[in-house]
């Protein structure tokens, strides 16, 4: 475990999600003894093979509408709505347990990966206002993935836009205090341009 880039990251008072896809409920077990709590997980199937209530889990990758029903009522976070669909079936499940599931909307911020998933940016405003209509998903945050390229200016120009349409929409809904980007090659740079929170998995494990 990467114990020095642990410590980093706690002195910037930043919140962490460990990305754990991949790696074992033990190594989980161990990140959680180095003072981590909050977990992030790609698939369904694999969160459930971990899961343990006693940490703060995340799903931080796409999400089917048909593997919601598996993960509420047991997920803190789905860090990845981007659609009104998911968002649908995520506050029927949250209304049957009763629940208000906490979610962030995730925006497609890269004009030329075409891999990236996320809500398109330019309609990102309307896509917000669209939530507001489900009762048992509270909109916490939002949430990128930059382009991948050594370019630094263009990953800047994205976390830079996320921030700016952030800002903007925590006037209108106060309850967003989340903006999620940033991963393991990139956290620093998303930090100074604004983000809240990090999702790093590569890296604490080197």
């Amino acid at each position: 475990m990467n114990t020095a880039l642990i410590q980093e990251i706690k002195e910037k008072h930043v919140d962490l999600v460990a990305v754990t896809k991949k790696h074992t409920k033990e190594e989980v077990d161990e990140l959680a003894s180095l003072g981590l709590h909050v977990f992030g997980e790609n698939r369904v199937q694999e969160f459930l093979t971990k899961y343990d209530p006693q940490y703060s889990w995340h799903i931080i990758g796409h999400l089917q509408t048909n593997k919601v029903k598996y993960i509420v009522g047991k997920i803190d976070r789905i860090d990845s709505v981007d659609s009104v669909k998911l968002a649908k079936e995520i506050n029927k499940q949250a209304a049957k347990k009763g629940i208000v599931q906490e979610v962030l909307a995730e925006l497609k911020v890269s004009k030329t990966d075409e891999n990236k998933t996320g809500y398109p940016f330019e309609d990102a405003e309307a896509f917000l206002a669209d939530l507001q209509q489900f009762d048992n998903i509270k909109v916490k945050g939002l949430m990128c993935i930059a382009t991948n390229t050594d370019d630094q200016s263009v990953v800047a120009g994205e976390f830079d836009e996320m921030k700016a349409l952030f800002d903007r929409m925590k006037k209108v809904y106060p309850e967003m205090d989340t903006l999620s980007m940033g991963m393991s090659h990139d956290w620093r740079l998303a930090l100074e341009h604004g983000a809240t929170q990090v999702r790093i998995g590569t890296a604490l494990f080197e």
